[in-house]
């Protein structure tokens, strides 16, 4: 299995950290040349892999970690998503309502990335708890995920606690979906909660 985190400001060092701390190789990408990012990956750890977004699109699972209004530039990175996992990590907060046609955001970003299996997660923490170490007080940090696909969610919520979190699955899009996105000027009920899980 491979993986990609396309984005690279704030949420997607905090994502490479934690695959850095376990030792899980990711690629790294932006619209930006690698060499202007790469001392960055670098302070990170060697599993992070600075690469050309048309290189980093090729991995199994695809972390979409830019601002949301980018996603569609990602999307045409390939013409087809068929076999891949996206995880949906942006949030459309101040994007007017009527852009998204009363949909979920995660729910338009999945129309982007046409043959693509979503899951939104990870965007419910800012970048500085993401990229703490997940283990707090004896628990784990909990990551919401959110899919109307059943295996995706399975797959990402597998990679989650290999990275040490805690994946909390909340249903479908259009219901787990609209608890943890920011969109128009409301944030869902589950953003900024900080929540930890004891086993």
């Amino acid at each position: 299995m491979s993986y990609a985190i396309i984005g690279f400001g704030k949420i997607g060092q905090a994502l490479a950290r934690a695959f850095a701390r376990r030792g899980i190789e990711v690629s790294v990408a932006t619209t930006r040349d690698p060499e202007s990012f790469a001392s960055a990956a670098a302070a990170i750890g060697p599993e992070i892999i600075p690469k050309k977004l048309a290189e980093a699109v090729k991995a199994d699972i695809v972390f979409l970690a830019v601002g949301y209004k980018s996603h569609q530039d990602v999307a045409k990175a390939l013409s087809t998503w068929q076999g891949k996992t996206i995880v949906d990590v942006t949030n459309a907060y101040g994007v007017p309502l009527e852009e998204l046609g009363g949909q979920p955001s995660s729910r338009v970003v999945a129309q982007a990335f046409t043959g693509g299996r979503l899951v939104k997660g990870f965007n419910h923490l800012g970048a500085a708890v993401l990229e703490q170490d997940p283990a707090v007080h004896g628990g784990r940090r909990v990551v919401f995920l959110a899919s109307d696909d059943d295996g995706a969610a399975e797959e990402i919520g597998a990679l989650a606690e290999s990275l040490g979190f805690a994946p909390i699955k909340l249903g479908g899009l259009s219901e787990g979906g609209l608890l943890v996105q920011g969109r128009g000027n409301s944030w869902g009920q589950l953003i900024f909660k900080d929540l930890v899980k004891f086993d």
